[in-house]
C-alpha cells in the first residue's frame, strides 16, 4: 500500500513539474520584457516626440524628411572618433581646429540618427548610432575643457533615444563613459574656492552644467541629479544680474556670448523638465534667474533694440577674430543668431513662442523631431 502510495505520489509531482517549469519560463520571459522598459524608463527621454505611424511617415513634416534624409546619406559613414578635441581659443587651420570641427560632425550626426531611428523605427539608423557612439566612448578621453567638450550634448541625446535597444557592450561602455563626464565635471567645480571666478562664473561654466545635466538625468543617477541642481542655482546667482543681463556681456560687450551663454542652461532646463523639475524661474542668491535672462535678451532679437559687438571686450582673443575676419565679431549683432536658442526656451514656456517665431518660421530640424510642439 505505502508503495502504491508514493508511486501515486510521484506520478502526481510529475504532471506538476511541466506546470512549474512553464510557470518558469513565463517568468523568465516576462522580465526578458520588463528589463528593456525598466531601462527606457531610466532615461530622461529628453526627446518627446513619438515615432511616426506609416501613414504619417509620408505625409512628414518637412524638417522630418530633411533631416531622415541626410542621415540616409551617411549610412554608411565610419566614425572619426579622436581621443582629443580642441577648437577654444584657436582660430582655423591652428592646431587640430580643423580635425576637430570635422570629427565633432560626428556628434550631430549621432543625434540626428538617433531621432532618424525614432521617427521611422528604421533598424539602420540604429545601427548608424551604434557604431558611432561605440567609437567614440571607447576612444574619447574627456580632457574637462567645456568649450571643446559641449557637442557632446548630441552624443547623449543619441544615447537617451536609444539606450534601451542598444547592445549590451555600447550601452555600458557609454554608461561608463557618462558617469566619467559628469562626475570629473562636478569634481572640477566643487574643487574651485567660493564664490567662483573666472571661466567658473562666465559662459564655460553654462556648457559645464549643460553637460552635467544631460549626462545626469539620462542615467538617472540621484546624486549627480542633485549636484545638477545645486551647480545650476549656484551658477545662476554667479552669472545672472538681477536685471537678466549676464556676466559674459559685461566682460565681451556682446549679445553673441549671451546666446552662448543662456543656450546650454535652456538645454539643462529641458532636461529638468522631463523629469518634472522648473529650472527657469528658480533663483540664484541675488534673486537672478534664467527667466530673467532670457526676457532680458527678448528686445534685442525681436529687434526693438540693437547692439555693436566687442567694441569694449576685455578679453584679446576676441580681437584677433575680428581681425581675422570671423564673422559675427564686429559690427551690428543679427538676432538670427538667437533662433536655436529661442525656440528651445519656447520649449520651456509658450511666451517664447512669438519671439522664435519671428527669427524662424520652423525650428531647426532636430528640434522639429525632437520637440516638435512649443510649451503652453
Amino acid at each position: 500500500m505505502a508503495r502504491k502510495v508514493r508511486l501515486m505520489q510521484s506520478r502526481t509531482e510529475a504532471t506538476r513539474a511541466p506546470n512549474w517549469r512553464q510557470a518558469c519560463a513565463l517568468l523568465l520571459a516576462g522580465a526578458a520584457v520588463l528589463l528593456p522598459l525598466r531601462q527606457a524608463q531610466a532615461a530622461m527621454n529628453f526627446c518627446a516626440a513619438p515615432a511616426l505611424q506609416t501613414s504619417e511617415r509620408t505625409n512628414a513634416d518637412p524638417g522630418v524628411k530633411a533631416l531622415v534624409s541626410n542621415v540616409q546619406a551617411h549610412l554608411n559613414d565610419q566614425p572619426h572618433a579622436l581621443a582629443k578635441l580642441h577648437t577654444e581659443g584657436t582660430l582655423p587651420h591652428e592646431g587640430i581646429y580643423d580635425q576637430s570641427v570635422e570629427a565633432e560632425k560626428d556628434l550631430d550626426l549621432l543625434r540626428d540618427a538617433a531621432l532618424a531611428w525614432r521617427a521611422t523605427s528604421d533598424d539602420r539608423y540604429l545601427k548608424l548610432v551604434d557604431r558611432l557612439l561605440y567609437a567614440w566612448v571607447t576612444t574619447y578621453q574627456p580632457s574637462f575643457n567645456p568649450i571643446d567638450e559641449t557637442r557632446f550634448e548630441g552624443l547623449i541625446l543619441a544615447y537617451d533615444m536609444t539606450a534601451s535597444a542598444l547592445p549590451v557592450k555600447t550601452r555600458n561602455a557609454s554608461m561608463a563613459f557618462l558617469t566619467k563626464l559628469a562626475n570629473g565635471y562636478i569634481g572640477q567645480i566643487d574643487a574651485q574656492p567660493r564664490p567662483l571666478k573666472g571661466t567658473f562664473r562666465n559662459n564655460w561654466q553654462s556648457h559645464r552644467i549643460k553637460l552635467i545635466a544631460m549626462a545626469a538625468f539620462t542615467l538617472d543617477n540621484r546624486k549627480m541629479i542633485n549636484a545638477a541642481q545645486r551647480l545650476f542655482v549656484e551658477h545662476i546667482g554667479d552669472n545672472i544680474e538681477p536685471d537678466g543681463s549676464t556676466i559674459d556681456f559685461s566682460e565681451r560687450d556682446a549679445l553673441h556670448y549671451v546666446t552662448y551663454d543662456l543656450q546650454p542652461l535652456v538645454t539643462a532646463a529641458l532636461a529638468a523638465r522631463r523629469h518634472n523639475r522648473n529650472w527657469l524661474p528658480e533663483k540664484g542668491a541675488d534673486g537672478a534667474s534664467l527667466q530673467a535672462a532670457l526676457n532680458w535678451l527678448a528686445p534685442y532679437a525681436a529687434g526693438s533694440k540693437t547692439h555693436e559687438e566687442f567694441v569694449h571686450s576685455s578679453v584679446p582673443f576676441d580681437a584677433r577674430r575680428r581681425e581675422a575676419g570671423l564673422p559675427g565679431y564686429s559690427g551690428q549683432w543679427d538676432p538670427k543668431n538667437a533662433t536655436e536658442l529661442f525656440h528651445l526656451a519656447a520649449r520651456l514656456d509658450g511666451r517664447y513662442t512669438p519671439i522664435a517665431l519671428q527669427l524662424a518660421p520652423t525650428p531647426p530640424a532636430w528640434l522639429a523631431v525632437c520637440l516638435p510642439l512649443p510649451a503652453r
